[in-house]
């Protein structure tokens, strides 16, 4: 089992040699495959390992249940930094974004690599196929991995493939109320929409990014009722923290150290709790302003200044940083007497305050 000083590097080593096999294997299908695996290998580099490194530490939590070797825990926790990989490609093409980690977006790369070959037809159209396509490959690695690490645990494997379906299953309907609240919106009261946006933060992100990954770390060490529900609770809290605090960085963050542009969540027009809470302070007339500007891919400085203003001077963002530190207490609470480890216990509250006053 990796120790906490280690885990990203076990995890990066673990996923270069499942890239070297897959490599490997589209080698021999010609260069097209290559192209598409090679793309596969850079979605997967960088990144923080978050969710990798809460599996391992849910798993730590709970104690080896039997004999489990190492391999499986750390095969399992690299298989989600697969899956989150599939996520993001995925979420780049959903909100036509043009950079990831600061390098071309995947689907930005596969029409640059469409134009580089001199290939005939569209090469806008040639990325974006090709993105759902390596998102769908990423999900089937993602899967084979998973099962790399179960086969070497079956007494475990059942509850594990659970908690790995149920993240599933919640970060796909997640992503789905995101895009479907820049417009459904309209159809409900203005004093519901914070509400709402706290239902997305849940599905798309607080369950999959923290506690779901915990849970599935726990899961393959044998958890009982117990563990699990002190886990549960202090996954779901820390998860709404990370995201909650993804959204300020949406709207303030430093592009040099995001890696995305500044403001980048006003231009897609995500109905975020920062936004929410922002339009209930408003004037109607001062609201229908920002609902004009909000969604507009072509926001300049000035009025993505514009904007930032109007979230700090409504008192928007010091209301969500307190909501962010309402969870991240509550977390806290969760490992209070909780039958964990205690040293497990201690690197779950690095982790959280890692996830939760991040700038990037």
């Amino acid at each position: 089992m990796p120790t906490s000083q280690e885990p990203i590097e076990a995890v990066s080593q673990r996923l270069d040699k499942f890239l070297s096999e897959q490599l490997s294997y589209a080698s021999s299908l010609g260069p097209e495959a290559e192209m598409l695996t090679r793309s596969g290998a850079s979605a997967l580099r960088g990144g923080k390992r978050l969710r990798a490194r809460f599996c391992l530490t849910g798993f730590a939590a709970v104690g080896v249940a039997g004999d489990v070797p190492d391999e499986a825990p750390l095969a399992v926790a690299t298989s989600l930094e697969i899956f989150h990989a599939a996520a993001l490609v995925h979420d780049d093409l959903v909100d036509n974004s043009d950079t990831r980690r600061g390098q071309p977006a995947a689907h930005r790369a596969l029409q640059q690599g469409h134009r580089d070959a001199a290939w005939t037809g569209d090469s806008d159209a040639f990325g974006r196929s090709g993105a759902i396509l390596l998102g769908d490959l990423l999900v089937a690695w993602s899967d084979d991995l998973l099962e790399e690490g179960l086969a070497l645990s079956p007494a475990s494997a059942a509850a594990t493939r659970r908690a790995y379906a149920q993240m599933r299953r919640d970060v796909t309907i997640g992503q789905f109320l995101d895009v479907a609240e820049e417009s459904a919106y309209t159809a409900y009261p203005d004093d519901s929409h914070a509400e709402r946006a706290l239902r997305v933060a849940s599905y798309k992100s607080a369950r999959y990014s923290i506690q779901q990954p915990l849970l599935i770390g726990a899961s393959l060490a044998g958890a009982d009722e117990a563990q699990h529900d002190a886990l549960s609770r202090f996954g779901h809290d820390v998860g709404m923290a990370f995201q909650l605090r993804d959204d300020v960085l949406g709207v303030f963050g430093d592009t040099a150290v995001t890696g995305k542009p500044v403001g980048d969540d006003l231009r897609e027009g995500k109905r975020t709790v920062l936004v929410a809470y922002a339009r209930e302070a408003l004037p109607e007339s001062e609201r229908l302003r920002v609902d004009a500007l909000l969604g507009d891919p072509g926001l300049d400085a000035d009025q993505i200044a514009d904007l930032q203003r109007v979230i700090v001077d409504t008192g928007a963002l010091d209301r969500l940083e307190r909501l962010i530190s309402g969870y991240a207490h509550t977390a806290d609470g969760a490992l209070e007497g909780a039958p964990l480890r205690d040293d497990a216990v201690s690197e779950l509250r690095a982790l959280a305050h890692a996830a939760t006053q991040r700038t990037s």
